[in-house]
């Protein structure tokens, strides 16, 4: 139960965005590298994926790597593409909720993601709606490859209630991930988790608004 809320903290990627990890694996096997899961785990025990994802390294060195890594000839184009499989769409209804909160509380945007998602789910939100930047709905959005930072450390969360003179006690975070849910709380945040098949539409809008 979630009371007093004032500012409200979503969560990106399976909140508000739909993403669907297994449409990357797909591209990159359909691309020939048929043992991605396997390249992917190794790559995960370097810090390739955790330097993109708190902006260490760019799109470039990013690029790099996977050519190094990859056991087949691929082309700059096919990793990109299959990097951003995962990313599918914004429903509507969940951007007009964002409008209806808005009138009512602070909103801001705290997504772990990087530069090469960035600017995919940006053209997606573009290319169906219309709107440039999901940036748009928020009174600030924050992401872990522009802040240096990332969910679950509590640092980030707190730099979002610093830099924008929040209460902790009237602040909710709204992410799809328990760990950084409880990143949240160690600072005080209100929490609802959306677990697996919740919604913002179904299940979350009438308990904040």
């Amino acid at each position: 139960m979630v009371t007093g809320v004032q500012h409200i903290i979503f969560d990106l990627g399976g909140v508000l965005l739909n993403i669907d990890y297994q449409l990357t694996e797909n591209a990159f096997v359909a691309a020939g590298i048929s043992n991605f899961r396997e390249l992917y785990s190794q790559l995960q025990q370097t810090p390739l994926f955790d330097d993109l994802e708190m902006g260490r390294i760019g799109q470039k060195e990013f690029l790099d790597a996977m050519h190094k890594a990859s056991p087949v000839a691929i082309t700059d184009e096919q990793i990109l593409t299959a990097w951003n499989a995962m990313l599918l769409d914004f429903p509507l209804r969940r951007l007009q909720i964002l409008q209806q909160l808005r009138m009512h509380h602070d909103l801001f945007l705290l997504s772990n993601t990087n530069i090469i998602h960035e600017i995919a789910f940006n053209d997606i939100l573009m290319n169906t709606r219309s709107i440039p930047s999901i940036a748009t709905f928020f009174d600030r959005a924050y992401f872990s490859h522009r802040v240096g930072l990332r969910k679950p450390m509590k640092e980030i969360f707190q730099i979002v209630i610093d830099e924008n003179g929040l209460k902790p006690s009237e602040t909710l975070f709204i992410d799809d991930s328990p760990q950084h849910i409880e990143g949240a709380k160690q600072v005080g945040i209100q929490t609802i988790y959306l677990q697996k098949g919740m919604t913002i539409e179904n299940d979350i809008f009438k308990a904040v608004r």
